[in-house]
């Protein structure tokens, strides 16, 4: 027979597994709901419990230490989603016969806006790339793509050379969840990333059999999501705009930008990948304060 501890983590692995292989959550996902269960595990410890004894008390006792912690609310809420998670799984495996978090709420997000670029912002940091060297091109092309087509940075990092096609000015990305799709990325983007992949193949010698899109220097491998944030900082920095915006906040731009001229809500949850529309719907509030703001300034009676 198991003890607690090897019982516990037997089913912690068994839900990660499921994530992974029927749900395909991300990597980065997957982590974070490993790190955040285990946490929940050594809890559960301290109080000399395993997760199948766990109740109400016990979760709730564990929620207020989260609050006492210091950390973010979006943070504690999706450790509140992974516990949550967890018991579904274990009930529908027949693991327990009552699950204790039907009662527990979840936690009222935050309403905080994302941030995003200026038309003039995102134009003055295009202005600091010149054409010196094929790294130069690299870094221009890559804020392009993020921007023209609204990628997430491990999107952009994914890409390889033949998701690019120049002739129809598309991208094929591989998004959350494993699923690909389209992407327009405008005039400006193909231009970009034309001239960044004839000086590359001409001035940058790639590892072998690399298939990447964005290489790096030092060897020609695949760049990573690491160096494209200290990228984008060194030419935020350069172009004397604010260093920490990042480059999911390219993403923002991307939609708020869209939207503010003309585009319809679904086509940008299309352009995007989310899968569910109210994802998307922050970009409306964004775009109404932005119409609020412009109103307050130019009306008489505002």
């Amino acid at each position: 027979m198991t003890d607690k501890k090897d019982q516990t983590a037997d089913h912690i692995d068994s839900f990660l597994h499921r994530l992974d292989v029927e749900k395909q959550y991300s990597p980065h996902t997957l982590r974070s709901y490993s790190s955040d269960l285990l946490a929940f595990e050594d809890y559960l410890k301290s109080r000399k419990k395993k997760i199948t004894d766990a109740n109400i008390r016990d979760i709730r006792s564990f929620l207020a230490k989260l609050r006492t912690s210091g950390l973010a609310r979006t943070t504690i809420s999706r450790k509140v989603s992974a516990v949550r998670s967890l018991y579904k799984f274990l009930q529908e495996s027949g693991y327990i016969e009552k699950n204790p978090m039907v009662s527990m709420h979840s936690l009222r997000k935050e309403d905080k806006l994302p941030k995003f670029f200026t038309l003039n912002e995102i134009e003055t940091l295009l202005a600091v790339f010149g054409d010196k060297d094929w790294k130069q091109l690299r870094d221009k092309a890559m804020i392009e793509v993020m921007y023209g087509g609204g990628l997430r940075i491990s999107e952009l990092v994914g890409l390889d050379d033949g998701d690019f096609d120049p002739g129809s000015s598309v991208v094929v990305v591989g998004g959350k969840g494993k699923k690909e799709r389209m992407v327009p990325v405008g005039s400006h983007a193909v231009k970009a990333v034309k001239a960044y992949i004839e000086r590359r193949d001409n001035e940058q010698k790639r590892a072998e059999d690399e298939t990447a899109l964005f290489v790096n220097a030092r060897n020609g491998s695949r760049l990573t999501s690491r160096s494209v944030r200290r990228i984008l900082r060194n030419s935020l920095l350069k172009a004397g705009l604010d260093p920490a915006k990042s480059p999911h906040d390219l993403r923002h731009s991307f939609a708020t930008h869209m939207l503010q001229n003309g585009a319809d809500l679904r086509t940008v949850q299309e352009l995007l990948g989310h899968e569910h529309l109210s994802t998307t719907q922050i970009y409306t509030h964004l775009t109404t304060q932005n119409l609020k703001d412009i109103y307050d300034k130019a009306h008489p009676r505002a």
